[in-house]
């Protein structure tokens, strides 16, 4: 009996790894390689990162996701405060690297691989913002970390999870900094990874770390204003 849990135990955490790894390197071939419009980019995003986790529900026997969407006052208050303060970070890192980083090849980078002007950056901003940031919390925090430190345990799905989201974004950002700059900004979305993970750990939802991601992806989409003058 504990050879045949120990087995299940293993498989879950394959399972959950292998389409964690699977959705990342598919998006990369999306970001890198085919760079389709936006908009097709976000269908495709969307139907792998909800068909993984949900797909695994299934075939699992299992109805975990729905325990991701709890909303816990008191964390969700802390995780508010905590969202402002990242706001500000990142708006003062910006203004204190612009005169020694130059940003300006990023938004000519964004039009060319998905499409993004300052025509259509309020919309992909706001969709950014909300929705994307909703769909990255479900697969990284829910799924890759929240159901899958039932089976192998919190330091290793924390890693793990914080890494693939570290590793996810990579191809986007391809040619947008300077090496330093590029392999910071790595470095950062892997702690930012591990303190989303931090925050949901004790909650047992996904609604603390999303509140901080969608004050992050606004002060990352207050910069795209300024680059793009539109500010």
């Amino acid at each position: 009996v504990l050879f045949r849990s120990m087995t299940s135990i293993k498989k879950n955490v394959l399972a959950i790894c292998a389409l964690v790894l699977l959705g990342c390197a598919a998006m990369t071939v999306v970001d890198g390689v085919l760079r389709p419009p936006y908009a097709v980019k976000s269908a495709v995003k969307l139907t792998l990162f909800l068909l993984a986790p949900l797909l695994y529900e299934y075939t699992a026997g299992r109805d975990g996701h729905r325990a991701l969407f709890r909303i816990q006052r008191r964390a969700l208050l802390r995780a508010l405060a905590l969202g402002l303060g990242v706001f500000a970070l990142i708006l003062g890192a910006y203004f204190a690297l612009r005169g020694i980083f130059d940003f300006s090849a990023v938004t000519a980078l964004l039009d060319k691989n998905a499409g993004v002007t300052a025509e259509n950056f309020l919309w992909v901003s706001l969709y950014v913002s909300f929705v994307n940031s909703l769909l990255e919390e479900f697969f990284f925090r829910g799924f890759a970390f929240l159901v899958l430190r039932r089976y192998a345990g919190e330091r290793f799905a924390c890693v793990f999870s914080a890494l693939s989201f570290a590793l996810y974004h990579t191809a986007m950002m391809l040619g947008w900094f300077p090496p330093l700059l590029f392999l910071l900004a790595l470095a950062g979305l892997t702690a930012g990874g591990v303190l989303f993970n931090l925050l949901d750990a004790r909650a047992g939802t996904i609604f603390p770390s999303w509140a901080v991601h969608i004050f992050a992806n606004l002060a990352i989409n207050t910069v795209g204003f300024i680059l793009f003058k539109i500010l």
